[in-house]
């Protein structure tokens, strides 16, 4: 590894398993402290007990990032365990309803909309001021392909990742002087549990061939790696870019 984010402190949302477990470990693995915030607090502090175990400084606090004062909480720890923060990826999400639009229940619609958009802002809240402080830094939102095309039966979900696009840009212009830079993940087929789940598939069974030019899912590492430059001093002419990282899906 290159030593990217060498002496950086960095909070991944969902980080104890898929993409963000694989951003958290390419983090720690660049030289950065990482503060993994996550529901599950058992797979959680066995992520952070195998990054320690290696020589990494990690931290796991339970956070549900459609809880406000979660997310205050995890940027907080950030800062009493390694004293500053320069970085952070919001990227836990779900799906968690679908269907057509005239089937969809009110609060599974809010519901929606807490767990992909308003998590986001929660997130963006507080950890602005924070990598203010320090003196700037990068935050990466991860919005999938559904941020820009429509997907049948998935439109609470659509209607959330397009508005952490917004967000994202908006926040952007808010904060470029200060140095702070906001981007936007557009990640496409990508083999995590979550990607598993909905294609009813088993941990172990092998994947078919995607919906994508490339016709397979990336690695979380592929996604990890991107990120990692995003967050590292390297990228800090990028804001308010959604980058696709999708095998092509959104080019077509």
């Amino acid at each position: 590894m290159t030593g990217l984010l060498a002496g950086k402190v960095v909070v991944v949302t969902g980080g104890s398993s898929g993409i963000g477990r694989a951003i958290a470990e390419r983090v720690v693995s660049e030289g950065a402290a990482v503060v993994i915030g996550a529901r599950r607090t058992d797979v959680g502090e066995a992520v952070v007990a195998r990054l320690r175990a290696g020589g990494g400084k990690a931290v796991f606090v339970s956070t549900d990032v459609t809880v406000e004062a979660d997310s205050a909480a995890l940027v907080a720890a950030a800062i009493a365990e390694f004293g500053r923060l320069d970085g952070a990826v919001n990227n836990a999400g779900s799906v968690t309803t679908s269907g057509p639009v005239q089937d969809i229940d009110a609060a599974d619609w809010a519901a929606e909309l807490d767990s992909n958009l308003n998590s986001v802002f929660y997130g963006l809240k507080h950890q602005v001021p924070a990598i203010r402080a320090a003196g700037g830094g990068s935050i990466v939102n991860n919005a999938s392909t559904a941020a820009s095309v429509g997907i049948p039966g998935m439109s609470a979900y659509v209607a959330a990742k397009h508005g952490v696009l917004g967000l994202t840009r908006s926040v952007a212009l808010e904060c470029a002087r200060d140095g702070v830079r906001v981007n936007t993940l557009v990640t496409g087929n990508v083999d995590t549990p979550l990607y598993r789940g909905l294609l009813g598939a088993a941990p172990d069974d092998e994947l078919g061939d995607a919906p994508n030019p490339t016709q397979r899912a990336a690695d979380p590492a592929e996604i990890a790696a991107f990120t990692v430059f995003l967050l590292s001093d390297q990228a800090r002419f990028i804001t308010g870019a959604a980058l696709p990282i999708d095998g092509g899906a959104t080019a077509q």
